[in-house]
């Protein structure tokens, strides 16, 4: 049997997501031909090229002109945007993005479509990539770009790490809309000439992984047309449709016009019962976390307890061409362990879905032995919710026991375990970098979230690490329920008076997952009234917070915003887009250099 399984835009062209990978390497040693397709890099690949670029530049210029009599019949201070049909507000959003970036970019924007294939040399060279500002001008021509590859599309807009339309909801009505709308849809094209070089694969089975809201249309868009256009068995997975199955169950036409089959929570135990299924040697009830349409109705079959990650297969990469990054060198997601040995934050729903099990040691050195052989990959993205102090001070220790040369950067909490002598034998083992959950500043925050660590030891943790050579990067957020403006300037002051030890930060907004503790009991945490369901297929949930106003969050971001312009000045650190290359940088440079740069 010939089974595809597609990795679909958008998601950032840098390296190759973990969930393709590691469903194809279970089929290892299997008698079926087993074959990936990293469509989101085929994607930006296809987009940022001169001629694509100069044909998108005149496409959005006889939009423009096209539209400009149009909008001005239609549109009236009278009446109120929202209020406008849906094709009226995208032809209005349309027509300002276009207006407003020709015009800004008149004078400069016949070069960039001839500065791209240089801009996409320096991202691949191992050279070019590390002069901060031939890899920083490199980012900006590619940002403008993806721009200009959007116009005629807008209001979806791209990016190299998102894909957002102001006017798109989470309901079926409105995904089907996006989905059908070639004038918003940027990847209808691309994956309608896909089809052909999919066809002749002949695959009999077609694995379509989304895991994230940025995907959505896409991969819907290429599983429509593979079910259009081909006799395989579409299947879709992925961890952003396992947090909204409920909805499905509503809606049997998504079963008859997307996919066959809809698989939830970890994949890798079902998707080889599925090809078991289709090879006749399994009964379609019998195949777990399994979702389709049956006598017109929507089936669940019953859940299963995960394949253990000792007995996994290491992952394959099949149909990938590594070379293609938009890297110098791949870094490889991998795994220790799946799910959160804590599991208690009442904020975070970051493990749904996953059981939490460890790999032994012994099975994560044969996996890195394996990707170094077949792969030559020796730097590694630990894509655990948290490695604990007592699991990287043992897989340290076996690293330089077996003198396995990598480089590698993980999540951890903020626990005391976390000692100099851990994570400096971490740091001689490869470790560059942790990114640790800080959250908030406010014990008050920090109580509520519970989030299990000393509250007043925390930046022992980060000291402890700074000093064995590690990078720190913390993870805050602002708009937890019961957060005050006063609790938030709190978590701005611990950033601005420890920046010698906290050497960068990611700061989110705090969003409510359906799947989070806060909704058994919502009013302790701050919620004033009841939760509500905002769209169906939304994985989170709109409420009022007794905390700040809309207002005061805005005026608090602002505040972040200028400390880190004050504490951090111009550090390259800050324009270096993405976690993943801030890891490069510390491995050619080392922590202090990079620290210390600046513009």
């Amino acid at each position: 049997m010939n089974i595809l399984f597609i990795f679909p835009p958008q998601w950032l062209p840098v390296e190759p997501h973990f969930a393709i990978p590691s469903l194809m390497g279970q089929f290892r040693g299997s008698r079926h031909n087993v074959e990936g397709m990293d469509l989101n890099l085929e994607f930006y690949l296809k987009i940022l090229n001169k001629d694509h670029l100069e044909k998108c530049i005149k496409n959005a210029r006889e939009i423009k002109e096209k539209l400009a009599p149009e909008i001005k019949e239609k549109y009236k201070k009278s009446i109120k945007y929202e209020d406008y049909p849906l094709e009226d507000r995208n032809k209005f959003l349309k027509y300002i993005l276009i207006r407003d970036f020709l015009e800004k970019n008149e004078k400069e924007l016949h070069k960039f479509p001839y500065l791209i294939s240089q801009a996409i040399e320096i991202m691949r060279s191992k050279e070019l990539f590390y002069n901060p500002r031939l890899f920083i001008d490199s980012l900006d021509i590619i940002d403008k770009c993806l721009r200009i590859a959007s116009l005629e599309y807008a209001p979806s807009t791209m990016s190299m790490s998102s894909f957002y339309n102001q006017n798109f909801r989470y309901n079926y009505e409105n995904i089907d809309y996006f989905v059908n709308d070639k004038s918003t849809n940027m990847f209808y094209d691309f994956m309608a000439e896909k089809l052909e070089e999919i066809k002749a694969k002949k695959p009999d089975y077609i694995g379509i992984s989304i895991n994230s809201s940025s995907q959505i249309v896409a991969g819907l868009t290429l599983s429509k047309l593979l079910k259009e256009n081909t006799n395989a068995n579409i299947t879709i997975g992925g961890n952003y449709f396992g947090r909204v199955t409920e909805a499905f169950s509503k809606h049997k036409e998504f079963f008859e016009v997307y996919a066959d089959y809809l698989l939830v929570e970890e994949g890798e135990k079902p998707v080889l019962e599925l090809a078991e299924f289709f090879n006749g040697e399994r009964k379609l009830e019998e195949v777990s976390n399994l979702m389709y349409l049956k006598d017109g109705e929507v089936k669940i079959n019953n859940k299963t307890i995960p394949m253990p990650l000792n007995e996994m297969k290491p992952m394959s990469f099949n149909g990938y061409d590594l070379k293609k990054y938009l890297a110098p060198e791949i870094i490889l997601p991998f795994q220790t362990s799946r799910g959160c040995y804590w599991h208690k934050c009442s904020f975070c729903d970051h493990d749904f879905g996953m059981h939490y099990n460890v790999k032994s040691l012994d099975k994560l050195v044969d996996e890195i032995k394996t990707m170094k052989r077949e792969y030559d990959i020796d730097k590694f993205e630990f894509i655990d919710e948290a490695i604990s102090p007592n699991y990287m001070n043992n897989m340290a220790q076996r690293l330089l026991d077996e003198g396995i040369k990598i480089s590698y950067f993980c999540d951890g909490r903020l626990e005391e375990g976390f000692t100099y002598e851990i994570l400096k034998k971490a740091h001689d083992s490869g470790l560059k970098m942790v990114l640790w959950g800080l959250e908030s500043g406010s014990r008050k925050i920090m109580d509520l979230i519970n989030k299990g660590v000393d509250f007043d030891k925390r930046i022992d943790v980060f000291k402890n690490a700074a000093k064995a050579g590690v990078f720190n990067f913390a993870f805050i957020f602002f708009g937890f329920p019961a957060e005050t403006k006063a609790d938030a300037m709190m978590t701005i002051k611990l950033i601005h008076d420890n920046k010698d030890v906290i050497h960068t930060y990611g700061r989110s907004i705090f969003t409510m997952g359906k799947h989070t503790l806060i909704r058994e009991n919502p009013e302790k945490y701050g919620v004033d009234g009841e939760i509500k369901q905002e769209d169906e297929f939304s994985p989170t949930y709109i409420y009022k917070a007794k905390g700040m106003t809309p207002e005061e969050l805005n005026e608090v971001i602002g505040y972040c915003n200028n400390m880190a312009n004050n504490t951090y000045g111009n550090n390259l650190v800050f324009k270096l887009v993405s976690r993943e290359i801030i890891f490069l940088y510390l491995i050619k440079y080392g922590l202090e250099d990079v620290i210390n740069y600046r513009f």
